[in-house]
């Protein structure tokens, strides 16, 4: 509609070029002393076109309908903004085109259509009037013309590059090419295509005002060519889309045929050699019920794929996963009691807890065969065998170990594995390990469990609830698989250094084994059993070349290796190995077959651990405390002092605030019960008290100190030193009663590993003294309490003056 537009809006009609062929074309156009102005927006009039028009507004039918009362001839020029719907002199570009209108006539109340013929170039000198329209006196404008080789060469090229973009377009009238091929009119040929082009107002503005015909033409070749090259470049891309997709239209249905062809002949090309051996493999496989049908699903689906399909890629990846599982296949588990204990004993040294209740699961298993796998979860410090161990349960079940360690894992789908929505998708680390077991009945050993962590990715430990679940893992669904695989034939054993970070309801489905450090002489067993014999196995050496005494190896677990397990101990063994490697490796010329102590200091370096405890109490103030860390037991020393000052008590040592309570708790019971242990009653108007726990820098925390932070106390302002070699633990109350503490096992295991000889323990931890190997009990003496009194007349050899 005129009234939507309301502008005039310059359009090329199909037919365009063949009226320019048929009509006598007005070669000049007489300029008069006014000529009105016809604004135009969105378009550029060029010279030598008779084109139709559409004129809505009111000012520019009023122009028309009186120019054709005169000479019909009116100038065209272009407006800058057309959005400017009465645009005014200063609102049109300089520069424009005369035409004569030939034909008026009115296609609906508000629009009229003019046929006009474009004429030369004109500029508008001056503006007469803009009332009722706009009025001006306008010079011709003519073009420079150097017809020369240039010139003519400039026409070829426009001519060739114009006529393929006309083969180019589509709906291009037929004699459109043959006409710009036969035009020599130069001028004419540039306004032709110019008024063609696909260009902004200014662009084509740029063309109208070049004044220089070669020039003119050169910019014209230039936005012509890049036309060309946009019309060669979608040519092109729709050639190769329409002939990617006829190709594969077309593989498609050859492959068809010739999978027929190749069915009448018997014969099979690669891709189906591929798939029948894939049907060959899941069909031993013997997937079970559900699983098959869905791999034959998927099977058949695979045989109408093309294989250069990303989709061809995973269902291929998926199927040969479920062919490769080992849905049916197990090992038969040797379940001779005497071979697994020797297994067991040959391996590992001490364990005896351990060792006991694998052989009580041989000895079930071989009663009922169809029982339900124990899940095992061994907690200890480092260094104590945990790993090892589960090597050693595989080897006398005949089973095979496959190991995942979850220390930092964070994404749930390392356990349940990722959805098989894209082409790098694999199962989680479970089934992965399973098949490379190549059994569905291995010993699965998942070490560090207390270390796993959770994001924004997931929880793995919730996702551990359903693997280590004896009820609910004989239908693990991965959800890569997305189907059901039996783990409970799969023996689990997990490993973790505390129980702490495990959740509760993982802890609730796992039976959980405590494996604390080793006695003095049990790591002397196990250096000459088994560190030795490896390390020098090792280190290239053998053994008629090194030896290492008893009290070699006595000295190095009592001056370099103080700890729970045997790390640090394998380590300095295999730093004397290298020493002797590098001696022999030299050509020594002295000789050392045997390694005594005396050695140690050249190869190690000086002790790093003594025997300080007597000289530590040796003055009152200073107590030893048993203390329990992840990494087994461990002795601290407790040190009070009083000074001048107004009552406060200062605490250091990177105390938690669980030890800082005790500290509180301590300090109000030997004041308000002090007097009945020879302390003054008002101790604390002129002083101060500090308690220190050396090692500054290492965070300590627990309610186990509170015992010895009393006698440390009691010791400072009785003046009497606490009696040497005594080593506490236990919780106290307001009221003087001593409280069980955990970690019994490891703490006293850390006392006698330092030379403790008596230990003081809260009277319900005697109960604990069990799980003592034996030469320890017998090298230590227990003084179990009930109250502080206790602990005050064995520690400090006083009696208190009242009952408390």
């Amino acid at each position: 509609m005129a009234s939507e537009q309301d502008d005039i809006d310059l359009k090329i009609v199909s037919d365009g070029i063949e009226e320019i062929l048929e009509l006598n074309l007005q070669d000049d156009i007489d300029l008069p002393d006014e000529l009105p102005i016809l604004p135009l927006r969105n378009s550029v009039f060029f010279p030598g076109g008779i084109i139709p028009v559409a004129v809505g507004r009111e000012k520019s039918i009023r122009l028309l309908n009186e120019s054709t009362k005169g000479l019909g001839v009116v100038g065209i020029f272009s407006q800058k903004k057309p959005k400017i719907d009465n645009p005014g002199p200063e609102d049109l570009f300089p520069v424009g085109t005369v035409a004569k209108i030939l034909k008026i006539f009115k296609s609906s109340p508000d629009t009229q259509h003019a046929i006009v013929q474009g004429g030369s170039r004109i500029k508008i000198t001056e503006f007469l009037s803009s009332e009722p329209y706009i009025t001006a006196k306008v010079e011709k404008l003519d073009s420079v013309v150097v017809v020369d080789e240039e010139l003519e060469a400039l026409l070829h090229n426009l001519k060739i590059s114009a006529t393929e973009v006309l083969a180019l377009l589509p709906g291009v009238p037929k004699g459109a090419v043959e006409f710009v091929s036969n035009l020599d009119e130069p001028e004419q040929l540039v306004n032709l295509i110019s008024a063609n082009l696909d260009l902004p107002v200014k662009q084509k503005m740029r063309i109208l005002k070049e004044g220089n015909l070669k020039q003119q033409i050169k910019i014209v070749y230039k936005y012509l060519y890049h036309r060309l090259e946009v019309l060669r470049l979608s040519k092109e891309i729709t050639s190769q889309v329409k002939g990617a997709i006829d190709k594969n239209q077309r593989e498609y249905f050859l492959r068809q045929q010739l999978k027929v062809i190749q069915d009448e002949l018997g014969e099979m090309d690669a891709e189906g050699s591929d798939i029948m051996d894939l049907k060959k493999r899941l069909k031993r496989a013997k997937i079970p019920g559900d699983a098959q049908k869905e791999a034959n699903k998927e099977l058949q689906r695979l045989s109408t794929m093309l294989p250069s399909t990303s989709e061809y890629t995973v269902s291929r990846t998926y199927l040969e996963w479920l062919a490769d599982l080992p849905w049916a296949k197990s090992s038969k588990d040797n379940l001779d009691i005497s071979h697994a204990r020797m297994i067991l004993d040959k391996d590992h040294y001490g364990l005896q807890k351990v060792k006991k209740r694998i052989l009580e699961f041989l000895a079930v298993r071989k009663l009922k065969q169809d029982t339900k796998g124990p899940i095992l979860c061994l907690v200890g410090p480092p260094g104590v065998g945990k790993t090892s161990l589960g090597q050693s349960i595989a080897l006398a079940l005949n089973r095979k170990f496959v190991r995942m360690s979850l220390g930092g894992i964070k994404d749930e789908a390392e356990i349940r594995g990722h959805r098989r929505t894209y082409v790098g998708a694999l199962p989680g680390r479970i089934i992965q390990e399973i098949k490379r077991a190549g059994t569905n009945n291995p010993l699965f050993m998942l070490d560090e469990v207390d270390k796993l962590g959770s994001d924004w990715r997931g929880d793995p430990t919730s996702a551990l609830l359903e693997v280590l679940d004896p009820e609910q893992n004989h239908s693990f669904r991965d959800h890569y698989l997305d189907l059901d695989f039996d783990l409970s034939r799969v023996i689990f054993i997990a490993t973790a250094n505390v129980l702490d970070t495990i959740p509760p309801a993982l802890q609730d489905r796992t039976e959980v084994i405590e494996m604390a450090g080793y006695t003095l002489q049990e790591k002397a067993e196990i250096a000459k059993r088994h560190l030795i014999p490896k390390q020098i196995k090792e280190h290239g050496l053998k053994k008629i070349l090194i030896s290492i005494k008893d009290n070699t190896i006595d000295s190095l677990i009592d001056n370099y290796t103080r700890e729970a397990g045997v790390r640090n101990l394998e380590r300095d063994i295999a730093a004397i190995c290298r020493w002797k490697a590098v001696r022999i490796v030299e050509g020594e010329k002295r000789k050392i077959k045997s390694i005594s102590p005396k050695f140690l200091t050249k190869i190690l370096g000086q002790p790093r651990f003594f025997k300080e405890n007597a000289e530590r109490t040796s003055i009152p103030g200073i107590c030893t405390g048993l203390a329990w860390t992840p990494v087994g037991g461990d002795i601290l020393y407790i040190e009070a002092t009083k000074m001048k000052g107004k009552g406060k008590l200062i605490m250091t040592g990177s105390l938690g605030n669980v030890m800082q309570e005790s500290a509180q708790a301590a300090l109000s019971y030997v004041r308000s019960k002090g007097i009945n242990y020879g302390i003054e009653e008002n101790f604390m108007e002129n002083n101060d008290i500090h308690i220190h726990v050396p090692a500054g820098s290492i965070q300590k925390d627990g309610p186990s100190a509170g015992i010895t932070i009393f006698t440390a106390l009691v010791s400072l302002l009785t003046g009497t030193r606490v009696k040497p070699n005594v080593a506490l633990t236990g919780e106290i109350t307001l009221r003087g009663m001593v409280l069980p503490v955990g970690g019994i096992k490891d703490k006293l295991l850390a006392a006698h590993r330092s030379g403790i000889k008596h230990i003081v323990l809260p009277n319900q931890n005697q109960k604990d003294l069990d799980e003592l190997p034996e030469q320890v009990r017998e090298e230590l003496e227990f003084h179990p309490v009930k109250k502080l009194d206790q602990v005050f007349t064995f520690c400090l050899k006083k009696t208190p003056k009242n009952n408390i």
